[in-house]
């Protein structure tokens, strides 16, 4: 790979995504809707563009050399617009126009991403009798579904057209960088500011991947994926979620009280061989090489240089 285009590229991952690229020789065009965070890294062609007008991506983007073109851009991971209809459903439309955009700018391949949050989406779905709960219908369903049919609508275009798709579901990301309300984050900042820790029964299971680790993935998929698979990008060590949270206070906040069991859980617990990241390994190359201990270290020191 010598020239990648990135959308969502001023975001958590995204952004990420951007470094490691440039780290690694590939020059970057990032597509984001903000204002470029990113300066002027060597390597990088920043375009400021709604994806409400990705039909003029072809326009805005002259550069017909790409070898791969990512798509991270999705308003809503995190806050109100996650839970709503419209805003996911558009996430999805835009997602449809970047894979035809890809296409039409001669990019080589189209690398989507998604979440494992899908797969609980078809899980809820599936159940026979199962009605969600307000913390799932206002949290993961809505946007694990969009990003389900996302992922099946892309497909779908991609064959259409003759394009080389590649899709990559991410477990859950976290680290420095992260300002969104998601559980790590949000966890953190609690025992910074001294404030209550309580949780689910923490049954359900999780796999977490230090933020690093999950751009490394996503540019080895770019290289190394096969046509028309998709891939888990997870750290690798999938458990119930409480294991995770008696890591984090064991590591971070030793002599805190954690309570378990205060808040209701109303998702999907996948059993743990959804989180199953061997094809990745195989077909890419990619294995996480910053554990959760160290990761959660790296996390909280860029939590607290924040406030000072």
């Amino acid at each position: 790979m010598k020239k990648a285009l990135v959308t969502g590229a001023n975001g958590f991952v995204g952004s990420a995504l951007v470094r490691e690229l440039l780290a690694n020789g590939i020059e970057v065009i990032g597509v984001d809707i903000a204002d470029n965070d990113l300066c002027s890294m060597t390597g990088l062609k920043y375009v400021k563009l709604d994806l409400a007008d990705s039909d003029k991506l072809p326009e805005v983007i002259v550069d017909r050399d790409i070898d791969v073109f990512y798509h991270l851009a999705w308003a809503g991971v995190s806050g109100k617009l996650r839970s709503s209809i419209q805003a996911q459903l558009n996430n999805v439309k835009y997602t449809i126009d970047c894979v035809n955009a890809s296409k039409n700018i001669g990019a080589k391949r189209f690398v989507g991403v998604g979440s494992i949050m899908e797969n609980e989406a078809l899980a809820v779905t599936n159940d026979q009798g199962y009605i969600p709960g307000a913390v799932y219908i206002n949290g993961s369903g809505i946007y694990g579904s969009c990003k389900y049919a996302a992922h099946a609508l892309s497909v779908t275009a991609a064959a259409d057209i003759g394009a080389d798709l590649v899709w990559a579901k991410i477990t859950n990301t976290y680290g420095a960088g992260e300002r969104s309300k998601r559980f790590i984050n949000t966890t953190l900042k609690k025992i910074l500011n001294g404030e209550s820790l309580k949780f689910t029964s923490g049954e359900q299971n999780y796999d977490f991947v230090y933020v690093d680790d999950a751009a490394r993935a996503l540019r080895l998929i770019g290289e190394n994926g096969k046509m028309f698979c998709n891939y888990l990008i997870g750290g690798g060590d999938p458990k119930p979620l409480k294991k995770y949270i008696l890591e984090i206070k064991e590591v971070l906040a030793p002599d805190r009280k954690f309570e378990f069991g205060k808040i209701p859980f109303t998702g999907a617990n996948l059993p743990l061989e959804e989180y199953d990241v061997s094809l990745t390994e195989k077909d890419v190359g990619f294995k996480a090489e910053i554990n959760f201990s160290e990761g959660i270290k790296r996390t909280m020191d860029w939590l607290r240089s924040e406030q000072i």
